[in-house]
């Protein structure tokens, strides 16, 4: 397994504070009560249109749009760093790196903001590419954006995994036929992540350079299909 797509929020960074806020502030400026940062929790991970369309149902078609780009206000000014990196993640990546596995970045979060949150955070030399979202929209579906990758970079789906924490990775995974590693320190729960097709899961980001080595070892055996576990 040479290729490693990982997913930002919930699987590199926790970035709840930031995103919550972001969503909070959004909704107050559109005159709208902001539910406490615990009830948002489900905005971490979907595309940012898709939770807002949730948190504004009765409104105009227009007015989740207009959300986005008043969470993207207070993102780009503050939110982006109200984030922390996961406990090991260095630690996990440079484990990628030592097997010669080529990493790169997949998040539904805008492209612009991910790559200036991992330069912040000296995450940036770890990656072959970095891939998000535009900020018209495309590509914020994560199976469009895993396949656009596969294009681009002209990955084999065979020798490429998705490692995430939520549904939307392991849903885009499927779409694109590579195999998923659920992360269950995020933000998406073991059940989630194993109803919506995980083929593997880590409990700590540790455990993923092993789980490569393992799956490595079992191809050098032979075993061409990805086992579940």
């Amino acid at each position: 397994m040479r290729n490693i797509l990982l997913d930002l929020d919930g699987t590199l960074t926790d970035s709840s504070l930031g995103i919550t806020r972001c969503v909070q502030y959004a909704l107050q400026q559109l005159g709208r009560p902001a539910p406490p940062a615990d009830e948002l929790l489900f905005c971490i991970g979907p595309p940012l249109l898709e939770s807002f369309t949730v948190l504004l149902p009765d409104g105009s078609p227009d007015l989740p749009r207009e959300a986005v780009r008043q969470y993207r206000d207070r993102f780009d000014r503050i939110g982006k760093f109200e984030n922390r990196v996961y406990d090991d993640i260095p630690e996990a990546l440079a484990g990628l790196q030592d097997q010669d596995c080529r990493l790169f970045l997949a998040t539904s979060k805008a492209e612009v903001f991910a790559r200036q949150i991992l330069h912040h955070f000296e995450l940036s030399p770890f990656f072959t590419a970095i891939y998000g979202a535009r900020l018209d929209g495309s590509l914020c579906d994560k199976g469009e954006l895993i396949g656009h990758i596969l294009e681009q970079e002209r990955l084999a789906p065979a020798e490429t995994l998705m490692v995430g924490d939520r549904k939307h990775d392991m849903i885009g995974a499927a779409t694109c036929r590579i195999g998923s590693v659920g992360v269950t320190y995020g933000f998406g729960s073991e059940q989630e992540l194993t109803a919506h097709g995980a083929h593997h899961l880590v409990h700590a980001p540790l455990a993923l350079p092993g789980l490569i080595a393992r799956l490595r070892r079992e191809e050098n055996g032979g075993t061409a299909e990805i086992p579940r576990q």
